[in-house]
């Protein structure tokens, strides 16, 4: 009889039976479901199955997690059930039935842009800088910049703006090519039609509002006339126009022979996506574009500005949770290209800091609790750096009120950067360093909305924190020496025989070691895979941490395997959050399932990279799945770690 064949079938009663599933699929740890009727699973009852660890729902997906061995229980489950599995894209596909269509459209403009956003900060740095020593007059009684006076940064003015109009002038064709790659067709002729758009035999999109109609050139097919305008900036129109393309070349795909297809499908896609972009699209996207940052701009402007100011800076971090936040990367790439500057990235970034002071709050409240300060730390620094997920989830969302406070000054500090009319030069770098990105005659309006925006936050927390904590103190201190056992972190437990039994284990790569608390992960993060730590990696190569055998491996995603050490202590790595959606583009994998490895030796390389491109965090994680007889587990965290040399944690 099969391993798990009874567990299998206790599960498929649970979820609804077969009739309930339209896709399964599994990862390295869980089982994905898409269910014909989510209400139909009986979470009571699967949680209660032996090799359940537990179960959650995200993003149209119903999540079994069981472990090391989801594999073979995959294949037990679905042979029992009767069905075949499917790949995961498949099971993604088939979620989005589930999700509502404004879920829909904000998974789409996150997958859109997140490839792009790497190249908007940079840009945002660069015009950021720009503008510091060629439109600021510092010099001489505050009348030249640093550009009037030297040659050097007149230079350095006139050649930054190479890379500051590659990136926003030039915008459409990567939002063209990142549509193509997000829909599986051609990305190069993505990049030919947003070229199209940005052609220099067309009039300049950023010269339209000022050239006369009359002298704006055309295209004369005698029965009719087409302006021949460019879209340089324009982010609505692009998006219609790769879209088009997108859809052109599918419909081609499947009525053309595949003999004739590399011919005749990029023909008969190019070329009617062209003309119906310049044509139709264009100018549809352009008055789409215009509206949506009129509406916007009216919002920040008008004299409602304030309230409009608050209730973005209220609301903001719960957005972000949601994901809905990927619209304001469209809307400020337009508030850019139109208005040359945007209001709306500054409480973007006042919104992290306010969130990452509600942390640095809890981090005063607990500074005696070496646990949470390993969670509160992190992320404090992430979120002042503009990374809030971690702050978000790892704290500020599991006690809630810092949280709220967070959101209190943020909604004070946006009412300040609004109403004193903070403008930035385009996205940038969030939290602290946003301020490179602001125009330099604003610096000063946006310190005063910065100091808001820790002060407000900070002080709330620590106020309210006082009186919700302080009934916790006692239990806590009680517990304090036996949470410092089951950590291992008992002197007397480093020597004598246990000592000499121990397992220690080598960091698995390069970078900085983190609590499990802070992975943006809630089945690693809650510890329902077992105990363990992350790591923030700054190369792109996971190590064996000592000598053991490879149980398990991704052998399609090639992102996590598992390890077996003598002692019976079994091992999970996994490299990136939700990577296996990448389908094991920027993996490598050097260990097969039996193989034996040593400590030091290469598992698996990984492109950074492309985990970013994709959307993904890179943190990776460690995890004791089973630990066998060991019951003291000493995790090193919040130190920078080399891999084979730093010792990152002892089981005994």
């Amino acid at each position: 009889m099969a391993k798990y064949q009874n567990q299998a079938r206790q599960l498929l009663d649970a979820i609804g039976g077969k009739a309930n599933i339209q896709a399964v699929s599994h990862c390295m740890t869980r089982m994905r479901f898409v269910l014909a009727d989510p209400s139909q699973a009986d979470e009571t009852a699967i949680q209660a199955i032996g090799c359940v660890k537990g179960t959650f729902t995200q993003a149209g997906q119903f999540q079994v997690i069981i472990g090391n061995d989801v594999a073979e229980f995959y294949k037990d489950f679905t042979a029992c059930a009767g069905i075949e599995g499917v790949r995961k894209d498949a099971v993604q596909s088939a979620a989005k039935a589930h999700q509502n269509p404004l879920q829909r459209i904000m998974g789409a403009l996150g997958e859109i842009f997140a490839p792009i956003i790497p190249a908007l900060i940079c840009g945002g740095l660069v015009l950021g800088f720009r503008n510091l020593i060629g439109e600021v007059d510092l010099l001489n009684g505050r009348t030249q910049s640093l550009a009037g006076v030297s040659q050097f940064w007149a230079g350095m003015y006139s050649f930054l703006w190479l890379i500051g109009e590659a990136i926003f002038h030039f915008l459409p064709v990567g939002i063209t090519w990142s549509i193509t790659k997000k829909m599986g067709t051609t990305q190069i002729l993505g990049i030919v039609l947003g070229l199209t758009l940005i052609s220099p035999q067309l009039l300049n999109g950023f010269s339209v509002a000022t050239t006369p109609a009359g002298e704006i050139p055309v295209w004369d097919f005698g029965f009719a006339q087409v302006q021949m305008i460019g879209y340089q900036g324009q982010v609505v129109a692009a998006m219609l126009a790769g879209f088009v393309l997108v859809y052109l070349e599918k419909f081609f795909r499947t009525i053309c022979p595949e003999v004739i297809r590399m011919v005749v499908v990029p023909f008969c896609a190019l070329v009617p996506a062209v003309f119906i972009a310049h044509t139709i699209v264009g100018p549809i996207g352009w008055q789409i574009g215009d509206w949506i940052a009129g509406i916007v701009n009216l919002g920040l402007n008008a004299n409602f500005k304030l309230v409009f100011a608050a209730l973005f800076g209220l609301f903001y971090a719960p957005i972000v949770m949601t994901g809905l936040h990927h619209m304001t990367n469209a809307i400020d790439s337009q508030l850019v290209n139109t208005y040359h500057g945007t209001n709306l990235w500054p409480m973007i970034a006042l919104s992290n800091i306010a969130q990452g002071s509600a942390v640095l709050a809890m981090a005063v409240l607990q500074r005696r609790n070496e646990r949470a300060q390993q969670v509160n730390l992190p992320a404090c620094i992430s979120c002042y750096l503009g990374v809030t997920e971690p702050a978000l989830f790892g704290v500020n969302l599991k006690y809630g009120f810092p949280l709220v406070c967070g959101m209190i000054g943020s909604a004070c500090a946006a009412m300040i950067s609004i109403g004193t009319g903070v403008v930035a030069v385009s996205i940038g770098v969030g939290g602290l360093p946003g301020i490179l990105s602001i125009y330099p005659e604003y610096w000063r309006n946006f310190l005063l909305a910065t100091a808001v925006a820790i002060v407000v936050p900070f002080a709330l927390t620590y106020l309210v924190g006082r009186r919700k904590l302080a009934a916790a103190a006692a239990p806590q201190a009680m517990a304090a020496p036996a949470d410092a056992a089951s950590n291992g972190a008992d002197p007397g437990a480093a020597g004598g025989s246990a000592a000499a039994a121990a397992d220690v284990l080598y960091a698995i790569c390069d970078g900085r070691t983190l609590p499990l608390t802070a992975v943006p992960d809630e089945v690693f993060s809650q510890g329902v895979m077992g105990q363990g730590m992350a790591f923030e990696p700054s190369g792109g190569t996971i190590y064996a941490p000592a000598d053991a055998q490879v149980t398990v491996v991704m052998a399609d995603t090639k992102h996590a395997c598992g390890l077996a050490l003598d002692s019976g202590v079994e091992l999970l790595i996994h490299v990136g959050i939700d990577t296996v959606d990448m389908h094991g583009d920027g993996f490598e994998l050097f260990v097969r399932e039996g193989e034996r490895v040593q400590k030091g030796d290469k598992l698996i390389t990984f492109s950074p990279d492309k985990i970013a491109a994709a959307g993904h965090p890179k943190t990776t994680v460690f995890v004791v799945t089973e630990p066998a007889n060991r019951q003291h587990l000493t995790f090193h965290t919040g130190i920078d770690a080399q891999h084979g040399q730093t010792v990152c944690a002892e089981l005994q």
